[in-house]
């Protein structure tokens, strides 16, 4: 059973993954009649057993148009003539798609400003006040 590493706490087993081969549109000329070479990833969110229960949540709610009612990420490559480039396309957009549900942004701290950046504040809005004074023509430069 070989494992495939999405983050360095999410690995998904391989079983988990359907991949079906269809053919490809676009051009390739003969080659596009004869060869399946596209792939239709899919892979059953809602019950897998590798994927903690926050990552499962935001992947359903997202409102991707990958996702299926049924819980399913449909993912289908066909960018490459050759099947194998197409399956490791869809399983690179895949991992990628789970990185990003698993991505959790850092808390922010609160800080107050330093002292010298309140000081270059006032000092900024000093020389603005200066500047607009000698353009109304009340110089009052002190």
């Amino acid at each position: 059973m070989a494992k495939i590493k999405i983050t360095s706490r999410i690995t998904l087993d391989e079983q988990e993954i359907t991949e079906r081969f269809i053919r490809s549109g676009g051009p390739g000329g003969q080659n596009v009649n004869k060869v399946a070479s596209a792939v239709q990833l899919r892979f059953d969110v809602k019950n897998s057993p590798n994927l903690p229960e926050h990552v499962r949540q935001k992947i359903l709610m997202s409102g991707d148009q990958r996702v299926t009612g049924a819980g399913e990420i449909v993912i289908s490559a066909e960018r490459f003539r050759t099947q194998e480039a197409n399956r490791r396309e869809a399983l690179d957009r895949l991992k990628n798609m789970i990185r990003k549900a698993a991505y959790v942004p850092k808390k922010r701290k609160p800080t107050r400003p330093t002292l010298a950046s309140k000081k270059r504040r006032l000092e900024g809005k000093k020389k603005r006040g200066q500047l607009k004074k000698t353009r109304s023509g009340k110089i009052d430069v002190q």
